[in-house]
């Protein structure tokens, strides 16, 4: 993509957002007809899917490919490889696109520090050991999430303790969670599922009144937002991931952990890094790991942060579309509804629904990717069975959630034309 390319596609996004994409009919087949990739690859979330993905067009030698509209797209492009080709002449780790990148992802969360880490699933483990975690502890959390949220917890050598969901949405229950606590627990976990805020007011209360860390579990959210407050400025600590197919990513594996803590910062620097002193190559205070984000990775992500507002705006804009499409179809819930002062950010559209095998199936026969998020509950995962003696029946809301849910394409240069073709398909598959 070359840099005028970059730029009509920023210009694609924004018209998208200013315009509303009140498209005629005849945009809406031209649009669809003539669909194409807008980056490298399409990427899946979080291993959705086990087959390839790829997209329905033309190659140089004729030949169609399986998949038209694919369920998550990330953006590379020329400004992003430039700033990769850059970084090279820096230090390859801890270059100085590591320590800016940080100081700016603080800076748009509202947080005094931000420490980058290799993933998601680090910033997590590594957060917990710096806020003091460890052996003997327990942290309450979520079934409902990517399995990374309770294994960060096993790697701290603390027992993860489960609460259910809300009874009406998709995130760790307040009121549940606070049941859950006893007197070895240190920390709850909530998360920010799909990038729809969790209600951190209630566990604000619920960690003044035990004396519990807060970790925010963002890794689906940067950018969501509650009263005005972005997520991860919340709680104690907060934890980013920036795998492929989320709202912004590095080109690669990567995490970050925010914090206004002087502490919890510099505990979080030393153990991403080794265990090191600060200032010192082989003075060793802690155990630590071998955990930092590559240079190269940082300078896509700086780039990446400068687009995520425009990124997520049209997002937001997408999921409406969702909803005026789906919103009166019987059969299909829609995800949870922003509460007063909250802005969810959609790195996942899911909906309900009881037949979704039927309606997974037909999308895919007619070239639309479509994800699970996530099919077996944490609990319900074989270690955690072994463990802790989990079984059906123990979580039922996460369970009722995990044989329902169905995520459905969305990123930010999808088209409402686009949205509606994957409406139709859901309607039509609902009617078969």
């Amino acid at each position: 993509m070359t840099v005028s390319a970059r730029q009509s596609l920023d210009i694609f996004i924004s018209q998208k957002i200013q315009k509303g994409e009140t498209e005629t009919e005849k945009d809406y087949t031209r649009e669809y007809s003539t669909f194409q990739v807008r980056t490298a690859k399409p990427s899946m979330t979080e291993h959705a899917i086990s087959s390839k993905t790829t997209l329905v067009e033309e190659s140089k030698s004729g030949t169609k490919h399986s998949k038209r509209i694919p369920l998550a797209l990330p953006i590379i492009d020329e400004e992003m490889k430039t700033a990769t080709l850059a970084a090279l002449d820096e230090k390859l780790v801890m270059g100085e696109s590591v320590f800016k990148f940080e100081e700016e992802f603080a800076r748009y969360c509202g947080t005094k520090y931000a420490v980058s880490t290799s993933s998601g699933t680090a910033a997590l483990s590594i957060s917990l050991q710096a806020l003091g975690i460890g052996h003997g502890s327990q942290v309450v959390t979520t079934p409902f999430s990517f399995i990374a949220t309770a294994n960060a917890v096993l790697h701290t050598g603390a027992d993860p303790v489960f609460a259910d969901v809300e009874d009406f949405g998709v995130n760790l229950s307040p009121q549940k969670a606070r049941a859950k606590i006893t007197s070895k627990t240190r920390a709850v976990i909530p998360v920010h599922l799909y990038g729809h805020p969790a209600m951190m007011e209630d566990f604000l209360e619920i960690s003044r009144d035990s004396g519990v860390k807060l970790v925010e579990d963002a890794c689906q959210a940067h950018g969501a937002e509650i009263g005005g407050r972005r997520v991860g400025s919340i709680g104690d600590a907060g934890c980013f991931s920036f795998y492929p197919a989320k709202n912004m990513t590095v080109g690669g594996d990567g995490g970050m952990i925010t914090t206004s803590n002087d502490e919890t910062a510099a505990a979080a620097m030393s153990i991403r890094d080794c265990g090191r002193d600060k200032g010192s190559k082989y003075n060793h205070g802690r155990i630590g790991y071998t955990s930092r984000l590559n240079t190269v990775n940082a300078a896509i992500g700086r780039v990446q942060l400068r687009r995520l507002d425009v990124w997520n705006q049209a997002r937001r804009q997408l999921a409406s579309h969702y909803v005026r499409e789906l919103g009166n179809v019987e059969g299909v819930t829609l995800p949870p509804s922003d509460r007063p002062g909250d802005s969810a950010v959609y790195h996942l559209l899911v909906i309900r629904t009881r037949n979704r095998e039927k309606v997974k199936k037909h999308l895919e026969s007619n070239g639309i990717e479509t994800g699970v998020h996530y099919p077996v509950p944490i609990h319900l995962q074989v270690p955690y069975r072994q463990m802790f003696g989990y079984s059906e029946g123990a979580f039922p809301m996460s369970e009722s959630l995990s044989n329902d849910v169905l995520s459905l394409p969305m990123y930010p240069t999808l088209t409402e034309a686009e949205v509606a073709v994957i409406c139709d398909l859901v309607k039509a598959s609902l009617k078969q």
